[in-house]
């Protein structure tokens, strides 16, 4: 089984840490666990969503976004990532260029209906600011 990815640019500059700040906040008002950090032009955020939906979601994995302001514009990367302990010590760019994880059928298409609904939600921030 291959590793799902999705990968997506939003063409010009953009305010990276208003962005990263109200996707988090998202996150965290449908009841996800949120962790994220911000170096310079580059930020990651990790969320993990407890539940009935936890038990198909391996307790180390996370849904996580990578976000990279390239010339071209914003560049988001979202897969399924290692949940990692107290990201805010962790230097970003380690996070970004690790491999992200394979995934089973169950696992795959329950993360394709929620990266779905948030990428639906992350377009509409990103257009906003």
């Amino acid at each position: 089984m291959g590793v799902f990815k999705k990968e997506k640019i939003y063409p010009g500059q953009h305010n990276l840490q208003t962005i990263i700040q109200e996707f988090t906040q998202y996150l965290q008002n449908d009841g996800w666990k949120v962790q994220q950090k911000t170096e310079d032009n580059i930020a990651i955020i990790q969320a993990q969503k407890g539940g009935i939906l936890r038990d198909i979601f391996a307790a180390d994995r996370a849904l996580q976004f990578s976000f990279e302001q390239t010339p071209e514009g914003l560049k988001v990367t979202v897969g399924i990532g290692k949940w990692v302990q107290n990201l805010a010590v962790t230097a970003v760019e380690a996070i970004i260029y690790l491999p992200l994880l394979a995934v089973d059928i169950p696992e795959m298409l329950w993360t394709q209906h929620v990266e779905s609904k948030l990428m639906k939600e992350l377009d509409r921030i990103v257009s906003s600011t």
